[in-house]
């Protein structure tokens, strides 16, 4: 697992209760299985699956939320993404993993079509 995105959880990206939105987490999940996909197939993809996604501790203001990736499965368009999100909690040294999940990205062209992942883009 690689560190793909480091973020600071903020007081507008909480719910009612005080904690941070599962989908705020969610989208960061997103952003870093991007990144880890561009740069394993060298070019642009998109999202086509959110599997597996696991909450396992809420997310409070102020933590730094820590998202590592690694690339499981690479099929001839698709690849799986494999996520852990930990966070550090604010103020202190404590590291707790709070989410994981696996997510399924598509290498795509500049017409936005399926593409073979070890095809560079054009």
């Amino acid at each position: 697992m690689e560190l793909t995105l480091r973020t600071l959880a903020m007081p507008a990206d909480t719910n009612a209760a005080g904690d941070i939105f599962g989908g705020w987490v969610m989208s960061q999940m997103d952003l870093a299985a991007a990144i880890r996909a561009n740069e394993r197939c060298n070019g642009r993809t998109v999202t086509i699956a959110a599997n597996e996604i696991v909450f396992k501790q809420p997310v409070k203001v102020g933590d730094t939320l820590c998202v590592y990736t690694a690339v499981d499965q690479v099929g001839r368009t698709s690849m799986v993404i494999r996520i852990e999100v930990w966070a550090r909690r604010a103020y202190t040294a404590l590291r707790e993993k709070v989410t994981e999940a696996r997510f399924t990205m598509v290498a795509v062209d500049a017409e936005g079509k399926p593409r073979a992942v070890d095809t560079p883009a054009v």
